[in-house]
């Protein structure tokens, strides 16, 4: 495997009595994107402000290029942020701002800059801007100034903390790709914060998930989907049916549990303990919009029947009563069952869309995104 670009190693962080980092290790690769994903208050932006050199570490280490940074200022750390206020100089006009970084450091001439400038302007697509002041310029602008205000510094790793924070939808959603686009363009490592799930999942290599101050898991967009290591990755990274079923046996990698009167054959995460699986409960977890229903009973299926039915353009969004317990199947088109309130119908769904978890202390009290029983 590659050296890592930068390390993180057993780095804690405290404000006042609260713990924030707990024992975080981590290694960051030359030229992937990576993006911190986790709810409010999770220590991502605070592991962003560390390795910036914004705030200090308690105990720890963190290297880069083998060397370590963590007693070094911002300004001697070959790393770059991009704040999701983008921070410009509202007295200075574009190509001002984007000159600030080498002129500070005297690392060119006037006419080398000027090139440059051109280079990085042309690369964010924003040629002729260059003598408008910042606020003439729309957030989606104002965020590719900030981006080429960094990647002129040309830093070992450009620090992103929710730049897309402040636009609106539709414009977000274009910036997502034009942000991905522009990474594979200029092989810079960046790390990038968010709470948006979508959002991670659509432009990182790698995504490392945490709550309260502690990584979950650490894994590709697909993996981290398709296959959670715990129970809260599973509720925090798509749209789950969350169910605490009775484990009747297992054969092989294959589970055969009971919820209510049905029995099914689900398959154990790859990411859990073969002893989680063998319990006398599991949490059984599966995507809403990997499920189908049918009018006719299938092998593996779940009978219940039809509490609702909303239609959202292309989308069918169902509510099912499985003798007590309700999930929700997420269509895409219609099928050969048409079905309405009230009727029987069975649930099946792709394999890779559930799994099964172990049961964690205290899940019967837990209350928000899982299930309660």
């Amino acid at each position: 495997m590659d050296k890592p670009l930068l390390s993180l190693t057993n780095v804690n962080k405290f404000f006042d009595d609260s713990h924030i980092l707990k024992d975080i290790s981590l290694d960051i690769y030359d030229g992937e994107f990576l993006t911190l994903l986790g709810p409010s208050g999770c220590g991502k932006t605070t592991m962003l402000r560390c390795i910036a050199g914004l705030e200090s570490i308690n105990s720890g280490d963190i290297l880069l290029n083998g060397s370590s940074i963590k007693d070094l200022s911002p300004n001697k750390r070959n790393v770059n942020t991009v704040f999701q206020n983008y921070a410009l100089f509202p007295h200075l006009n574009i190509y001002d701002n984007v000159a600030y970084g080498p002129r500070i450091k005297k690392s060119m001439n006037e006419a080398e800059l000027k090139e440059r400038i051109n280079e990085i302007l042309e690369l964010v697509q924003m040629t002729g801007y260059e003598k408008r002041m910042t606020h003439q310029l729309s957030g989606g602008q104002r965020q590719r100034i900030a981006i080429a205000r960094s990647l002129i510094n040309e830093p070992d790793i450009l620090l992103l903390d929710e730049p897309l924070g402040a636009l609106d939808l539709k414009l977000r959603k274009y910036m997502q790709t034009e942000l991905a686009s522009l990474q594979k363009q200029t092989k810079t490592t960046f790390v990038y914060v968010t709470h948006d799930q979508e959002e991670a999942l659509n432009m990182s290599d790698r995504i490392v998930v945490l709550n309260k101050g502690v990584i979950q898991q650490v894994g590709s967009p697909r993996e981290v989907y398709n296959n959670p290591s715990n129970l809260f990755v599973a509720d925090f990274i798509g749209d789950r049916n969350i169910k605490k079923v009775k484990v009747m046996d297992k054969k092989g990698d294959y589970v055969k549990v009971m919820l209510k009167d049905n029995i099914i054959d689900i398959k154990c995460s790859t990411n859990a303990d073969s002893k989680n699986c063998s319990g006398d409960y599991a949490i059984l977890a599966i995507h809403t919009d990997k499920m189908s229903i049918s009018c006719s009973e299938k092998p593996n299926s779940l009978k219940g029947r039809i509490v609702s039915v909303h239609y959202s353009g292309s989308q069918i969004r169902s509510q099912v009563d499985l003798g007590g317990e309700k999930v929700t199947v997420i269509e895409y088109q219609s099928n050969d069952c048409d079905y309405k309130k009230g009727d029987i119908v069975h649930i099946t769904w792709e394999e890779t869309g559930a799994i099964l978890l172990p049961m964690e202390e205290g899940f019967e009290e837990r209350s928000g995104g899982y299930e309660e029983f």
